[in-house]
């Protein structure tokens, strides 16, 4: 049976082939040298428990399949391809919220020949309410404090619209401690 550093070695090396990062990319997204990965991947020493656990993250494979002896192929990896039709279905999943908004304005036009165009105001909401749940189930959240923070101010700014006969301008600077406390938040999630 082989050495099991070199076998942990060997799917180490396997994954981050597979995922067409170089050994310097890995290392910064681990926060370690490009020569400890180097190590790692000639079986000359391991990583910790909690490395080997954001290596499992990063590569979508179970921590079972790099440090035990299966030899079965790991979950398979996303790759660019994968990524680019989530994008896609995103985009697609935004753009029927505007549809839906394009298709309730004319109905609206139609039937009582008044022009509702506030119906667009409240599709900027909508559509980052959308992209929200989409990033957070394909892209692990990686737009999403910047998304919360169109949604707020979209919101806001609807709100303002609609009811801008009341003068009510002043409920933007809601949106102030609200963008506060969306970087704090941001700050917290880096930092864990």
């Amino acid at each position: 049976m082989e050495n099991l550093n070199i076998t942990i070695g060997k799917k180490l090396l396997y994954l981050r082939k597979k995922s067409k990062l170089t050994q310097a990319e890995l290392a910064e997204k681990l926060n370690y040298s490009d020569k400890a990965i180097s190590k790692w991947e000639k079986g000359e020493s391991l990583p910790s428990v909690e490395v080997f656990y954001k290596i499992s993250k990063l590569y979508g494979v179970s921590l079972d399949y790099i440090i035990g002896d299966e030899t079965i192929d790991p979950q398979p990896i996303k790759t660019d391809a994968k990524k680019r039709i989530y994008l896609n279905i995103t985009h697609l999943a935004v753009l029927a919220v505007w549809f839906v908004a394009l298709l309730l304005f004319v109905i609206f036009d139609i039937i009582t020949h008044t022009s509702q165009w506030m119906i667009f105001a409240w599709a900027m909401p909508a559509s980052f309410t959308v992209a929200i749940v989409f990033d957070c189930i394909w892209h692990k959240r990686k737009g999403f404090f910047w998304l919360i923070s169109f949604f707020v101010w979209s919101l806001l700014l609807s709100f303002v619209i609609q009811f801008m006969t009341f003068n009510i301008w002043k409920i933007l600077l809601v949106g102030i401690p609200l963008q506060i406390a969306i970087i704090i938040w941001s700050r917290m999630e880096k930092k864990s």
